[in-house]
């Protein structure tokens, strides 16, 4: 090479550096974050920023796996687990940020963005796991564990890692690889589609109200809302929108019943009219995939796959869970459902009783036999106040405190940001809230992560937690007034939220919520049990116009009340878990008609008649988009734990240091170190049975 050919090569370098760099200090996803705690500087990122983002953060994760792949010294746990579990740091963060906006504040565009994303991270997901010299090592590090003296966690990451390979196809031929990369690309592309769809179909519809002879019955809140919503979109008279927040209430309280069938209808017949966001052919072909990845590895169905690493293990153990609970809870649906008819009568209604009638007269006979009726809580429960409140419970469980920032980005107007500190002055986490539901929100609630926590280099990475609701919002009357069952929604994304905060881990693969799926929802169903203690409620939960606290005798109600219909609610969340079972047990594709699918499957426990033109499969976002496959059962799994496990609170005290301190020592902090039935007997001292469920919900005295 000529010495002018090698200086026209440097300047080229020089260039390239030089363009490379004004690329990344233009990209606000690939600067070092000037923001406070490294937070993402959403008020600096485009969408034009996410793809050039992930390219190159993909080159930089695959750069660190050939560095790991072509090291020449012997694999050790260091050089191969531990620097596999720190690869793709930069990945993670742009994806974390990508995929929690286009759930939480998504548009057309973004939602474009994350098809194009997917496959390719599916890909590069693929090509990890897939890599045959990559598998040498980490199988090399495996089969030496026993002599390698490692400490609980290091022995967790190195099994994890060992057995994602494994899981993931590393031990399959190169045909049948190829086979599983089509596989995991088509479903990755599926996934997301089936999500943008119902959210589509959700955003799609209004029933717009100009008659005010039709608010009869309606809550004077959700009239005042319907009309600020017409008002916002520039229509007279009301709206009422498919967000939970007005569904449920005016299900429950709009006299109407044509109305009420109306919207019932639109409801339940999202992503099921045939139309261009129908995902009938989209579910059966997940499911299918499913099968034929899970085939592939050996197993004879998806849920064999999925069950090895959950603590039920196998199919037929959360079948025999569901149907113990199933026993206990359908004979009492079915004389729940009887009283509800025969009150209905006595009330004037006449024919049968559909399910769009079925909240409408169940309110009203609570309301009977309780004298209570939600909207009577809901002054009690001010937004405003509730925050404090439950932060307020934090402090007493664990001696945190929170204080608002906002000088932290934040990537809407709604959403509040929080320092998050223990009783040391330590700072824990960032803490993000996001209540209120809008057009680029999806529907539901849920805790999520920006940032897990993880140690690098002796340096402690604190996590960037954030909950997102769908809750009722204010008004131009009237502040955000949660109901009793929103109240416990936010109680219960805090107790995941805490199990992020309070990690303390030394691998982000294993930290905060990064567990079994059938114990995640542990942290999170016992921080509800505090929803009904006096002794709490008094430390907020006064009126908002008055000041009074929240009177004894509604409380009272609200306990007296608790297990009203809990023999049908028991059924309806049994009946996801089977339809969830039967959909991931299947051993051979379906070619049924979805619809018929699932009326076969649930079939032998409906209470109420079946209603033409509806689905659930369709719009069942928990298992076919949201990471609940196989595992939906694990909600009634996690109640059994929680239930016992709130019992030594009630023993010791609510408020007690001690037993508070062992929940955050051995469960809250301990993330996906170690194997979840060891820890809950470490805090315990012995298994769980259902016998605490059955008896907090009045089916077993």
């Amino acid at each position: 090479m000529t010495k002018l050919t090698k200086s026209i090569l440097g300047i080229m370098i020089v260039l390239l550096a030089v363009s490379c760099k004004e690329k990344v200090d233009s990209n606000p996803l690939l600067s070092k974050f000037d923001t406070p705690f490294q937070t993402p500087p959403f008020n600096e990122i485009k969408h034009e920023h996410y793809m050039p983002a992930l390219d190159s953060a993909i080159s930089m994760a695959r750069h660190e796996i050939d560095a790991i792949v072509n090291n020449r010294q012997e694999p050790t746990f260091e050089n191969t687990i531990e620097a596999l579990d720190q690869s793709g740091k930069l990945l993670a963060d742009v994806s974390n940020i990508l995929f929690n906006l286009n759930e939480a504040e998504t548009d057309s565009v973004l939602q474009q963005i994350v098809v194009e994303a997917s496959p390719k991270l599916t890909d590069f997901s693929n090509d990890i796991n897939l890599n045959p010299e990559l598998f040498k090592r980490v199988k090399a590090v495996w089969e030496k564990r026993d002599s390698l003296k490692l400490n609980p966690e290091q022995m967790m990451l190195l099994d994890k890692t060992y057995k994602g390979f494994v899981r993931n196809g590393a031990n399959l031929s190169d045909s049948d690889k190829e086979k599983y990369r089509a596989i995991s690309r088509e479903l990755s592309e599926l996934t997301v589609r089936f999500n943008q769809n119902v959210l589509a179909e959700t955003n799609g519809y209004k029933l717009h109200i100009t008659n005010q002879a039709d608010l009869g019955g309606l809550p004077q809140s959700l009239i005042d809302a319907a009309a600020y919503t017409a008002k916002q979109q520039g229509l007279d008279g009301w709206v009422i929108t498919l967000d939970y927040p007005m569904y449920g209430p005016f299900m429950k309280y709009a006299d109407n019943r044509e109305l009420r069938k109306q919207l019932y209808m639109a409801y339940g017949s999202r992503c099921f009219k045939g139309n261009e966001y129908d995902n009938q052919q989209i579910a059966k072909r997940i499911a299918n995939l499913r099968l034929g990845m899970a085939n592939l590895l050996g197993y004879p169905n998806y849920a064999t796959f999925v069950l090895e690493n959950r603590m039920a293990e196998t199919p037929e153990r959360v079948n025999e869970f569901i149907a113990e609970l199933v026993d206990a809870s359908l004979p009492a649906a079915r004389i729940e459902v009887k009283e509800v008819e025969e009150f209905a009568l006595q009330q004037g209604f006449k024919g049968n009783l559909e399910r769009w009638d079925w909240s409408y007269y169940s309110e009203k006979l609570k309301n009977a036999k309780y004298s209570y009726n939600e909207e009577e809580l809901k002054p009690y429960f001010q937004l405003e106040k509730v925050i404090e409140g439950v932060f307020l419970l934090a402090n007493k469980l664990y001696g945190l405190t929170f204080l608002p920032n906002s000088n932290i980005p934040v990537y809407h107007p709604d959403v509040k940001a929080y320092e998050v500190y223990d009783g040391s002055g330590r700072f824990m986490a960032v803490l993000y809230l996001d209540f209120f539901p809008r057009e680029g929100k999806s529907g539901g609630a849920w805790m999520t992560s920006f940032r897990s926590q993880y140690r690098e280099k002796g340096k402690d990475v604190r996590p960037l937690v954030s909950i997102v609701a769908n809750f009722t919002k204010p008004t131009d009357k009237q502040p955000s007034l949660l109901t009793f069952y929103e109240f416990t929604t936010f109680l219960h994304e805090f107790g995941h939220a805490l199990h992020g905060m309070l990690s303390d881990c030394t691998y982000s693969s294993l930290s905060g919520t990064a567990v079994y799926r059938d114990f995640v929802e542990l942290p999170s169903q016992i921080m509800e049990n505090f929803a009904v203690e006096k002794e709490y409620l008094d430390q907020f939960a006064v009126h908002y116009q008055t000041g009074e606290k929240i009177p004894q005798e509604l409380v009272q109600k609200i306990i007296a009340s608790r297990n009203f219909q809990a023999g049908y609610f028991s059924v309806r969340q049994l009946g996801f878990g089977i339809l969830d079972m039967a959909w991931h047990t299947i051993t051979k594709p379906v070619n049924d008609d979805v619809d018929a699918f699932e009326k076969k499957v649930l079939d032998s426990i409906e209470v109420l008649p079946p209603v033409k033109g509806t689905n659930m499969s369709v719009a069942f976002g928990h298992i076919f988009e949201g990471g609940y496959a196989a595992g939906y059962y694990g909600y009634k799994w996690a109640e059994v734990l929680d239930a016992d496990a709130f019992e030594l609170f009630k023993q010791k005290g609510i408020f007690n240091r001690e037993v508070a301190q062992s929940f955050r020592e051995n469960i809250l902090s301990k993330g996906g170190s170690e194997h979840p039935m060891e820890l809950y007997k470490r805090f315990r001292g012995q298994e769980p049975s259902t016998d605490a469920l059955l008896k907090r919900s009045g089916l077993k005295k």
